[in-house]
């Protein structure tokens, strides 16, 4: 997951992200494994999809890459049982075929990836880069935001944002991620020398029991680049604003998730 200006706040995410581990898991049963192979999780995170993945490869390895020093040093902390079993690359995955081969990593026998492809916009470069970072015939399975993903919230976001105490610190600012289409991701992909592509969209709502729960989860992840960017005496008030309008909007204290898998043969 790529960092930004300021870096992830990895414990507290370790910590609340249980709808990523329930994706992961549904994730890693489209992947085929015999259980020796080695394999890229692209955008590990925290590690906490990570470890499903090794238990599933009591033979093999698992490379973990992500551009955040946050987030690797937890992935680290959380898998060093692990052992030698996983190995850990700092990078923007735009990048990951030449941070691959000069680790002397590449290329993998497959691609693992949950809850990251929408942090990035060049989507052309990142398939050609995993294109070039996977053998022939390995397959990429992923998982990732897409079509009408957090619509609401975005909704409910931006008409907080829009009050006068917060206008002036997120006007103007890239806060959002990148929500392509299954069309979009299919055709990309065949440009990128992938076959054998599959695309489509899921719904999977996120319900919390209260306005807190969702203010923490929102912190965490969703909503991590508006608190980044407010004063700290601002933060705590926007982010309750948000989960009341939220509510208000939803009928709910619900996060409307959109996933959208994309799975390929290389």
């Amino acid at each position: 997951m790529p960092s930004t200006d300021t870096d992830w706040d990895a414990t507290r995410y370790h910590r609340v992200a249980q709808p990523h581990a329930a994706w992961g898991a549904n994730v890693l049963d489209r992947l085929r494994l015999r259980g020796d192979e080695v394999v890229l999780d692209a955008g590990c995170g925290s590690g906490k999809v990570t470890a499903q993945l090794l238990e599933r490869l009591p033979s093999g390895r698992v490379i973990g890459a992500d551009l955040s020093p946050a987030m690797l040093a937890e992935a680290r902390a959380s898998l060093a049982s692990f052992g030698a079993q996983v190995s850990f690359v700092q990078t923007d995955l735009l990048d990951i075929d030449r941070a691959l081969e000069r680790e002397r990593h590449a290329p993998v026998d497959a691609i693992f990836s949950t809850a990251t492809f929408h942090w990035l916009d060049d989507h052309a470069r990142l398939f050609g880069a995993l294109h070039r970072s996977v053998k022939r015939r390995g397959r990429l399975v992923s998982q990732f935001g897409g079509g009408a993903n957090l619509a609401g919230l975005m909704r409910a976001a931006d008409a907080v944002a829009a009050r006068a105490e917060y206008l002036e610190h997120l006007h103007g600012k890239a806060l959002w991620r990148f929500y392509y289409s299954p069309e979009q991701t299919r055709d990309r992909l065949e440009a990128c020398g992938f076959s054998d592509v599959d695309a489509w969209l899921e719904d999977s709502p996120q319900t919390f029991p209260d306005a807190q729960s969702l203010a923490d989860f929102a912190r965490a992840v969703v909503l991590r680049n508006h608190v980044n960017a407010l004063p700290t005496d601002l933060q705590d008030a926007f982010l309750l604003e948000v989960t009341y309008e939220v509510a208000r909007i939803q009928g709910a204290y619900v996060l409307d998730y959109v996933r959208l898998n994309a799975d390929a043969t290389a």
